[in-house]
């Protein structure tokens, strides 16, 4: 039997690692899976920088037309957004078997957004292991030679199968996503600008937050974005997590920040990146915010809920 057509009885979603060196070799681990799927007629989403997706598209040639590509420094500029890119893609094809190629993490993204790209493939095998009635292979390349040892080794803990290359990590399944999901930020610097806030204060809460925009010299309409965000998640805060909350803003090299905080506990780890109903608790506003901001960070345990807002400048 081919390597194209031998199929392994793995039903349900099938999450794999790849480690690679350089666009010749990406092409040469990456392109077979996709043929792969193409063999057997499935739909094929391959999520890549664009320099990635034009070396595969070219590798391709004529099939490049049966696979679909979307820019993953687009769909994926925040991690939190990847989900739902997935989640539409296996919609699209109910009932029939369908891959796809995603790598979220290479050189050039910040330290907090590859540690949410960590969490983001932790996060895929809580939204899809339950996955029924097809299967949803998904192949996740990473760079060896630019991409963070630290991310790599994070790469073993997330994904069930992993290239050939000897684990670094056990994989750590749904326990390692909720540990990262209920795990620190890093700290809020010491001059950052910090407001307690109950229901009565929120009209000076969406003042402040647009004055830190206006000192950063932000565009009106990314401020316009960053005060709806924050009120949403206030407003979260009061009707979720106590009645109060507490405020935190500061501007950074790269981007301004606000962080929203609150006693209350999120129990869902996919909280924002499925579409929330208008009366979802806590999800409509992360969902919003998640569409709103550059980068969003969420993180709750029994200690209370951090939510954290990133405008790049």
């Amino acid at each position: 039997m081919s390597a194209l057509t031998e199929r392994a009885p793995l039903p349900g979603f099938h999450h794999a690692a790849v480690f690679y060196r350089g666009l010749e070799d990406l092409v040469e681990r990456v392109l077979p899976f996709v043929a792969e799927g193409l063999a057997h007629d499935e739909p094929v989403l391959v999520l890549e920088p664009p320099d990635r997706v034009q070396a595969l598209s070219a590798a391709l040639g004529e099939d490049a037309g049966r696979v679909q590509f979307l820019d993953m420094a687009e769909v994926g500029a925040n991690p939190a957004r990847i989900i739902p890119a997935w989640l539409d893609f296996v919609a699209e094809h109910p009932g029939r078997d369908v891959r796809g190629v995603g790598e979220p993490a290479w050189a050039g993204r910040t330290a907090a957004e590859l540690d949410e790209c960590q969490l983001h493939e932790a996060l895929l095998n809580v939204a899809f292991d339950d996955l029924v009635g097809s299967d949803f292979r998904l192949l996740c390349p990473y760079d060896a030679d630019t991409v963070p040892e630290e991310v790599l080794a994070g790469a073993m803990r997330t994904h069930p199968y992993v290239g050939p290359v000897t684990r670094a990590a056990a994989y750590g399944g749904h326990q390692y996503a909720e540990a990262r999901f209920g795990g620190p930020l890093t700290a809020v610097p010491a001059d950052a600008l910090e407001i307690p806030f109950v229901e009565e204060d929120l009209p000076g809460l969406r003042s402040v937050v647009r004055r830190l925009g206006e000192a950063a010299r932000v565009r009106d309409d990314v401020i316009d974005d960053l005060v709806l965000a924050v009120h949403e998640l206030a407003t979260n805060s009061l009707r979720h997590g106590g009645g109060a909350g507490v405020l935190h803003g500061w501007q950074d090299e790269r981007a301004v920040v606000l962080e929203v905080s609150d006693p209350g506990v999120i129990k869902d780890p996919l909280v924002g990146r499925e579409p929330a109903d208008a009366w979802s608790e806590s999800g409509r506003g992360l969902w919003m915010a998640n569409r709103l901001c550059d980068l969003v960070q969420v993180r709750s345990s029994d200690s209370g809920t951090r939510v954290r807002l990133y405008s790049w400048l």
